[in-house]
C-alpha cells in the first residue's frame, strides 16, 4: 500500500497511525472516484454515440425526402416519371393564353392538287334544268372542285427466280445458271427489308407490331424471328455510312453529348448521343466511365463540347467544355425545394438563370450583338460565381457539396458566350436520346450484341436524316441495295459543294 501512495517503506513506517488511516481512507474515496468517473465517460461515450446516430437517421431522413420529392424541375428525371401528386409548371408570361389557334394565326387547310397530278377525274352534271325540267347539256369551265385522298390498296409483289440447269448435248455436262448480283438472297426484297427496318428503327415498334402491321397493309406473312435477321441485314448495310458520321461529328466545331442506360440481355450498358447540327449518332457502349466518353468524344479534335457536370466529362478542358444551363437550371431549384438558407441561394441563382436566358434569346433572335451581349452578361457571371461562393459555406452539407462543385467548373459555364455557334444548352442531345429512351421502355432493351448494333445505327441513320430532311424509307432501301450488289452506299454526311 506505501509503493501505490509514492513513499519509502522507511517513511511510512514512521508515520504516525492516525495519518495512515486517514491517507488510506483517501486512496479508497480516490479508487471509488476513479471507477465512477471511468463510469461517467462511458455513459457519455455512449450518449455522443446515439446522438451521431441520431444525426445520421435524420440526414438519412432528409435526403430520402428530397428524393421523394424530385421530380423533372429539379434533378434529371424526365417529366414522364413525375408523379401525379406533382405540381404541374407553372406557365410562363408568354404561355398563358387559350389553347388552340391564337388571333391572327394563318390556318392550315390542304390545297388543291393540279390537275395534272389527279389519278382519276369524276364528272357530275345536272341531267336537267331544276325549274323548268328542260335536259341540259355542255361543260361548266369552272366547277366546283373536290379532292378526296385515299390509300390504295398494296398487296405484296411475290416474284419467283429461276435459275435453269442445262445439259451440254456434246459432252454431257450439266451447267448451272449464276444468280445475278441484284437478286436478294432472303426471302425478302429490298423495300420489305427497309420497312421492318423503318418500322421498329424510325417509327419504334415492337416486332409483334412489326409483323402484324406488314401482314394488315400489305398481307406479307414475316415470322418473329426473320424480323431479327432482317434488321442484321439493314445494320449491316448501314455499317460503314454510320462510321463515316461517327468520324465526321467528332471534328465538329459544337457537339451535344449525353447518355441513358439501356440493357442488353442480363448486362447493363450505356446508350451515348453525340450530336451537332447536321449529323447525329449513337453508341451503345458497356459504361459511362471516362474512357466510353472519350471514345464518343474526339481528344484530338478542338470541338466544343456541351454536356451535363456528370463527372466522366472533367477530362475535358474547361475553354473546350460548355455545361447545360438547364441542368444547372434544375439544380438550383433542388436548393429552393430544400428550404431555409439553401432556398435563398437556389432563388439568387434562378434569378440569374432567368437573366442568362433572355440575353441568349435576344442574341438568337439577332436582336442584340454578340459584343453587346458579352457585355451585358459579365455582371451576371461575377453574381453568379459570389453567390455560389456563398453557397459553397453553407451549413447544409448537400448544398455545400453542389455549389463547391459547380464553381469547379464555373469557366465551363460561359464557354457558349465566348465561342459563337454553341448553344447553353444540351436539349439537342436529350432530344435526341427522348425517342431512344421511348423504344427502350417499350421493348426493354435488346437481348444480344448485334441487336444493339442494330440499335445504334438505325439510330443514326434515322436522326440524321430527319435533321438533313431526307426520306428515311427510301434511304434504307438504297442502302440494301448497295450491299446487295457490293456497291457503296449514300452517305449521311451532308454534301456542302
Amino acid at each position: 500500500m506505501w509503493r501505490d501512495l509514492g513513499i519509502t517503506k522507511r517513511d511510512w513506517e514512521r508515520t504516525p497511525q492516525a495519518v495512515r488511516s486517514t491517507l488510506l481512507a483517501l486512496q479508497q474515496q480516490v479508487r471509488l472516484m476513479g471507477i465512477r468517473f471511468t463510469a461517467y465517460e462511458k455513459q457519455i461515450a455512449e450518449l455522443r454515440q446515439q446522438v451521431a446516430q441520431v444525426d445520421d437517421l435524420k440526414a438519412e431522413i432528409n435526403e430520402l425526402r428530397e428524393r421523394l420529392g424530385q421530380n423533372s424541375s429539379n434533378s434529371s428525371k424526365p417529366p414522364s416519371t413525375d408523379p401525379p401528386s406533382s405540381k404541374p409548371k407553372p406557365p410562363s408570361e408568354s404561355k398563358r393564353r387559350k389553347r388552340g389557334a391564337q388571333p391572327g394565326h394563318l390556318g392550315k387547310a390542304r390545297t388543291l392538287k393540279p390537275e395534272a397530278e389527279v389519278d382519276h377525274l369524276v364528272n357530275f352534271k345536272p341531267v336537267s334544268c331544276k325549274q323548268c325540267g328542260r335536259p341540259l347539256r355542255g361543260t361548266d369551265a369552272n366547277p366546283e372542285r373536290h379532292q378526296v385522298s385515299e390509300v390504295p390498296t398494296a398487296p405484296v409483289i411475290l416474284t419467283e427466280y429461276r435459275r435453269h440447269t442445262l445439259r451440254c448435248q456434246n459432252c454431257g455436262v450439266g451447267t448451272r445458271a449464276e444468280w445475278p448480283a441484284d437478286v436478294p438472297r432472303g426471302s425478302f426484297g429490298l423495300r420489305a427489308q427497309a420497312l421492318i427496318g423503318y418500322f421498329t428503327g424510325r417509327l419504334g415498334l415492337s416486332h409483334r407490331d412489326t409483323a402484324e402491321a406488314l401482314q394488315v397493309l400489305h398481307g406479307l406473312e414475316v415470322g418473329l424471328g426473320s424480323i431479327a435477321s432482317v434488321q442484321r441485314r439493314v445494320s449491316a448495310a448501314l455499317a460503314e455510312t454510320v462510321e463515316q458520321a461517327r468520324h465526321f461529328v467528332q471534328q465538329q466545331k459544337a457537339q451535344y453529348v449525353d447518355e441513358t442506360g439501356w440493357c442488353e440481355g442480363e448486362r447493363q450498358k450505356w446508350l451515348w448521343v453525340n450530336a451537332t447540327k447536321d449529323v447525329t449518332v449513337f453508341h451503345l457502349l458497356s459504361g459511362r466511365s471516362r474512357r466510353e466518353a472519350q471514345e464518343v468524344i474526339s481528344q484530338e479534335a478542338k470541338g466544343i463540347i456541351t454536356t451535363d457536370r456528370y463527372s466522366s466529362y472533367n477530362w475535358l478542358s474547361a475553354r473546350r467544355r460548355q455545361i447545360c444551363w438547364a441542368h444547372l437550371k434544375r439544380d438550383f431549384q433542388a436548393l429552393v425545394d430544400r428550404g431555409g438558407e439553401s432556398a435563398k441561394t437556389g432563388q439568387a441563382l434562378l434569378k440569374q438563370v432567368k437573366r442568362v436566358f433572355a440575353l441568349w434569346h435576344q442574341v438568337r433572335d439577332e436582336t442584340l450583338s454578340r459584343v453587346e451581349f458579352q457585355r451585358k452578361i459579365k455582371p451576371i457571371r461575377q453574381r453568379v460565381k459570389t453567390v455560389l461562393q456563398a453557397g459553397a459555406k453553407s451549413t447544409h452539407a448537400k448544398t455545400r457539396h453542389t455549389c463547391a462543385n459547380i464553381l469547379k467548373v464555373e469557366k465551363s459555364l460561359w464557354t457558349f458566350v465566348r465561342a459563337e455557334g454553341v448553344e447553353p444548352t444540351n436539349n439537342d442531345a436529350e432530344r435526341s436520346l427522348r425517342r431512344a429512351v421511348l423504344w427502350r421502355r417499350r421493348s426493354f432493351g435488346t437481348q444480344s450484341e448485334s441487336g444493339s448494333r442494330f440499335v445504334e445505327r438505325i439510330l443514326t441513320a434515322a436522326q440524321t436524316l430527319k435533321q438533313q430532311g431526307r426520306d428515311v424509307l427510301a434511304y434504307l432501301t438504297d442502302a440494301c441495295r448497295s450491299m446487295l450488289v457490293n456497291e457503296a452506299a449514300r452517305g449521311l454526311i451532308p454534301d456542302t459543294s
